[in-house]
């Protein structure tokens, strides 16, 4: 255990010295593997890493999901999903901040990334939310809030790699993840209406539109429903695999965004460059957390962690609470997708040990991962939107978020004593 306790030390290190993670992590892996074993093996351990995570047929999802993602961005979806959902909460106190959590929902449905939704939906719902009188905080809180949706609901790459990870069904990720993120745009929304209640000047009403607005405002954005029901309803019906889906999605994406004219060959290859660039630095970070997680594997790490909670007989929620803890902590420093490359190899056969169901605990991964996004005192989302937004202060972001970091972390304690709202969906499936 004191290797890989030393190994974690060394890796974070090495972050905090800002080395690229994938790179820090390759090389405590390498490092950390030759010093309990030998400089053979380590030389191994780098080729078959290599190798099996270039040729592993599962993973071929990833790239194709985040080409499907970038497609739909560039379509420039995000003002018609605003639009349809003010033309139903407008109206409302508050309604345009619960129209932007409402879009960013259906947004990440498609999009698939919590920093493309936030940046995305920061330029759309941003100005509308200003024009009308809408406080700062309120208004970038939601934007930030609504943007880590972009993870939970599906398809999501997180959701793709740690099914891969822990050999468990892409398809059934995918199901687990639609209550508990309609969960999310539920809690969201009672923020939004709490935050009005405190701050009634926070955001104004906006215009009431007739009933026919309304369903024109829902056919501007039929083309993206129906990409969506036919990725995950071939999903679920059995009709084809998550990667044919994948692939099926990013053809559609293709085809939605030709129709509306949002494609040149300039733009069709900045896409494509954009697609192989993201897809390259991921599976760098994969490589890298591969070669560390084979080294934790080789430590007694895993199994004096079951040891330990055996021994002091702590109970098995309170072992999942800890975790989250950690997770939060991690995204001070970490990214979404190293802290679960990171992280998953190590957790997941304690948390199998201890009885719990794998698909369960990746959609708590997947919410804690959430919650990093808007935490102080470094959420990337908010780090985004600052970036975005120069003239609001970094306290007024952060307060901003806070009554969505509070509903978050009411969501993660529902889904934790009810496991039943995460796993109703994969049973059914069967």
């Amino acid at each position: 255990m004191t290797e890989a306790l030393i190994g974690f030390a060394a890796m974070l290190l090495l972050v905090l010295m800002q080395v690229p993670v994938a790179f820090a992590m390759a090389l405590i892996g390498v490092l950390g593997l030759a010093w309990i074993r030998n400089w053979p093996s380590a030389y191994t351990l780098v080729g078959s890493v290599v190798q099996e995570s270039g040729f592993q047929y599962l993973l071929s999802v990833v790239p194709l999901f985040i080409l499907m993602g970038n497609l739909i961005t560039q379509s420039r979806l995000s003002r018609e999903l605003y639009a349809a959902a003010y033309a139903f909460l407008g109206h409302r106190k508050g309604g345009l901040a619960m129209s932007t959590i409402v879009a960013c929902g259906g947004f990440g449905a498609v999009c698939g990334s919590s920093l493309a939704t936030t940046a995305t939906m920061s330029k759309v719902a941003y100005p509308e939310m200003r024009e009308l009188g809408y406080d700062k905080a309120l208004a970038s809180g939601s934007i930030a809030a609504g943007g880590t949706l972009g993870i939970l609901i599906p398809p999501s790459v997180v959701m793709v790699v740690y099914a891969i990870l822990t050999q468990q069904s892409i398809g059934k990720m995918f199901a687990a993840g639609i209550l508990p993120g309609l969960l999310a745009i539920a809690l969201y929304l009672l923020a939004v209406r709490w935050t009005i209640w405190r701050r009634p000047d926070a955001g104004p009403r906006g215009a009431r539109l007739p009933w026919p607005r309304r369903l024109q405002a829902l056919r501007e954005v039929w083309g993206v429903l129906l990409l969506f029901a036919i990725v995950m309803g071939g999903i679920y019906g059995g009709v084809f695999t998550a990667t044919e889906a994948a692939g099926i999605g990013a053809c559609g994406a293709f085809v939605f965004a030709w129709a509306r004219k949002r494609l040149s060959w300039a733009i069709l290859s900045e896409v494509l460059v954009e697609s192989a660039r993201t897809t390259g630095m991921l599976f760098m970070v994969l490589i890298g957390a591969l070669m560390f997680a084979n080294f934790i594997n080789f430590t007694s790490l895993p199994s004096d962690l079951q040891d330990m909670v055996r021994q002091f007989s702590i109970h098995p929620i309170m072992v999942i609470v800890a975790i989250c803890v950690i997770y939060v902590l991690l995204g001070c420093v970490l990214e979404s997708m190293s802290m679960v490359l990171l992280t998953v190899p190590v957790f997941y056969p304690l948390v199998q040990g201890l009885g719990f169901d794998l698909i369960w605990f990746g959609i708590i991964v997947v919410v804690v991962t959430e919650i990093s996004f808007i935490t102080p005192p470094v959420g990337l989302n908010v780090m985004v939107l600052k970036s975005l937004l120069p003239d609001v202060p970094m306290r007024t972001l952060f307060g901003g978020v806070m009554p969505f970091v509070v509903a978050d972390v009411v969501r993660l304690a529902l889904l934790i004593a009810f496991p039943v709202i995460t796993l109703t969906l994969p049973r059914f499936l069967g």
